[in-house]
């Protein structure tokens, strides 16, 4: 929406009382929201507007948009960061599972929360208005009907991912109906209320719209295969995966081959300035800058996140790469394929040396290492200087505390402090680059896993492949000196079964989309996050001993608990989940 992000909110509910007289009383002030100011075609589009700004509206401690706490830090691919456990201690819990008392000083799970329905709110208000307006006085009616439903659907899928069981508030709801509203819906319910929304959205929206950042079929469609995915892998009360539903996963092949969009031609456009809304991206939250308003609408969810001993940035180090999660991107020498089972087994990048942390002699690695990580010695953000600010390749002393978290950062969420996109707001970074929740990279290999799963793993080879030649033709990029020399990435020739299929499509995924916030939900989804997870741990806790202590539970931490304050609003309506 950069043609659309001036969000204007023409509504302003303040009421200023002048005086003791009783006249105020009969008195309708300008700007009060009622039902017979609003609800005319004029007033409409703003409440849209209203809707979509509400999905971006989150913040440092309610984060709804990027997903580095919920699905990267919980799971393998980063540590916590930051300056030692007790900083930001609530996502140390999170990292740790230790999570059985739910909203005991956790300040962050209830927020996202409340930040989700604030959005699901805005839609429905959105929604109640425009249904009353006449068709004949408002003939973009149907279409912004179908955007806000888009948009609520979006906000519910968001909390399903993170709490399971949640209460679904649509527009007819009065408010004393929404206090009686249960979230104790079956799992397959809940998926297709949400369903329902796309497919509505689905049904009346063209295949693109003229003002970008819209909801649009494509998104939809896009939006209805990531869905059905999730909702293929049958889950029990306990979260146990018991059953793949293949009619679901059919589905998912149809939705996803009437998504339109290519890979952008280097990795790495998709996480810079200047290429938002580009050929990958099917669904994007939209910010910007300089736009007329007074700071404009930068985003701040991972505004803790920059590296931290450097006054190019300045703070505060958060969301730091994973030895595991490096590891992850290194080949095999001679075939250029990933190591499925043995990556672990040895560290790279694991020595210091004139702050620098050199890779090892004969091994070969995947370049999106260079697009996802921070590595002493390599240039971040395709830099080895900046102008009028020194030296911009990565330093050993860019980390906050090695010693407890190690030193690769983050590179993805990051953008160069020269760009016009980027903003220091006190120690904080900002910047006005887009949040993809969906790409077409994504689109593709939601089709390879249901492909593979269908025991069709031979079709799901070329579109697997699609993505590593993506991969290996993103070196145009300025990296490392010499890295050319330890590319090596491959294509495979075949896949033997399709236990080796699905090992692979679940690697790439891992590859293609590290650190952007997936992983967790990735696992939960494949039923392996137990096994996965406590692997990881076993093997972290021998290098880290802030993990020492860390163990996943099966058939509890598959999801976060349901707020504390919210059940207790509700007089105990609301379930909690297992385990809390």
């Amino acid at each position: 929406m950069k043609k659309y992000n001036k969000i204007v909110i023409s509504f302003l509910s303040i009421l200023f009382l002048a005086s003791c007289s009783s006249d105020f009383l009969d008195y309708e002030p300008t700007g009060v929201l009622s039902s017979g100011n609003v609800a005319t075609a004029e007033n409409a589009d703003a409440l849209v507007n209203a809707a979509y700004a509400a999905i971006g509206n989150d913040e440092m401690v309610g984060p709804i948009t990027h997903q580095w706490v919920y699905g990267s830090v919980r799971s393998d691919d980063a540590y916590k960061g930051g300056g030692g456990r007790g900083d930001v201690d609530v996502v140390d819990r999170y990292e740790q599972y230790n999570l059985t008392t739910p909203d005991y000083g956790d300040w962050m799970l209830p927020r996202t929360w409340t930040n989700h329905y604030k959005a699901i709110s805005r839609a429905n208000f959105a929604l109640s208005v425009i249904n009353a307006i006449p068709d004949a006085d408002y003939p973009l009616k149907k279409v912004r009907q179908a955007e806000l439903r888009f948009l609520r659907a979006h906000s519910h899928f968001m909390l399903k991912l993170l709490f399971k069981k949640v209460p679904y508030i649509t527009e007819d709801l009065t408010q004393e109906q929404i206090l009686k509203t249960s979230n104790d819906l079956s799992n397959e319910d809940l998926w297709n209320k949400i369903a329902d929304d796309f497919l509505f959205a689905f049904d009346n929206l063209e295949q693109s719209q003229e003002q970008v950042g819209r909801a649009d079929k494509n998104a939809a469609a896009a939006y209805l295969a990531k869905l059905r995915l999730y909702q293929a892998y049958e889950q029990n009360d306990t979260h146990q995966v018991t059953s793949i539903n293949q009619a679901r996963l059919q589905e998912v092949i149809d939705y996803a081959d009437k998504v339109t969009g290519s890979l952008e031609t280097d990795f790495g456009n998709n996480f810079l300035d200047g290429h938002d809304n580009g050929p990958e991206s099917i669904w994007a939250v939209q910010f910007s800058i300089n736009d007329g308003t007074n700071t404009g609408r930068v985003s701040f969810v991972t505004g803790l996140n920059s590296p931290h001993g450097t006054p190019l940035y300045g703070c505060c180090g958060f969301h730091m790469a994973s030895q595991n999660m490096v590891n992850a991107f290194r080949t095999d020498a001679t075939s250029g394929l990933p190591l499925l089972d043995t990556f672990n087994d040895s560290d790279i990048f694991n020595t210091i040396s004139n702050g620098d942390a050199p890779l090892a002699s004969g091994v070969t690695i995947d370049p999106r290492i260079d697009h996802t990580v921070g590595v002493p010695g390599r240039p971040f953000k395709y830099k080895n200087t900046l102008k009028n600010s020194g030296d911009m390749v990565y330093k050993f002393s860019w980390a906050r505390d090695p010693g407890v978290y190690g030193y690769f950062g983050n590179m993805k969420e990051q953008q160069s402090p020269d760009c016009s996109c980027y903003v220091k707001n006190g120690p904080f970074i900002g910047t006005s680059k887009n949040v993809d929740f969906i790409r077409y990279a994504d689109v593709l290999l939601f089709k390879a896993e249901a492909l593979i799963q269908l025991n069709r793993y031979t079709e799901a080879l070329p579109i697997i492949n699609q993505i590593r030649a993506r991969a290996a033709a993103s070196t145009t990029m300025p990296l490392a000196a010499g890295a050319s020399d330890v590319y090596k990435i491959a294509q495979y020739a075949s896949f033997p079964s399709k236990e080796y299929a699905m090992k692979a499509l679940m690697f790439e995924r891992r590859l293609e989309f590290g650190m952007e916030g997936a992983r967790f939900f990735d696992l939960v989804r494949w039923g392996i996050a137990e096994q996965v997870l406590n692997a990881y741990l076993n093997k972290e806790k021998t290098k880290k001993d802030f993990l020492s202590n860390a163990k996943f539970t099966a058939g509890r931490d598959e999801y976060y608990p349901i707020p504390q304050r919210e059940i207790d609003f509700t007089g105990g309506l609301y379930k909690q989940n297992p385990g809390y």
